[in-house]
């Protein structure tokens, strides 16, 4: 899906690391959320409350997933999933695009 119809955007950005992560919050008719944003080059560590896919849809990275004993490539047009209410690392290797789904 390359666009989304009938939603709200909220204007407020979400910025960490020093605004080397954006993103901005995209709400769907049924209370879904998504959050769309980008990635500079980088390492980071985030946590999960509820489960998250994250796709990407442009740029290169590695993802360290809880369990996981070894980083794993990721590119462009490739996605992953994270376990709720856990941390997983990202090294960033290119400006890197992303839609981020909360699984409820």
């Amino acid at each position: 899906m390359s666009e989304f119809k009938n939603v709200t955007v909220v204007k407020k950005a979400n910025v960490y690391f020093d605004g080397k992560v954006t993103s901005r919050t995209v709400v769907f008719p049924d209370g879904s959320k998504k959050t769309l944003g980008i990635m500079l080059p980088g390492e980071y560590e985030f946590g999960t409350d509820a489960p998250e896919v994250m796709e990407i849809m442009a740029g290169e990275l590695e993802v360290l997933l809880p369990g996981e004993n070894g980083w794993k490539a990721i590119k462009g047009g490739e996605s992953f999933d994270v376990p709720g209410k856990s941390k997983f690392g990202l090294k960033i290797k290119t400006i890197t695009d992303y839609c981020c789904s909360f699984i409820a």
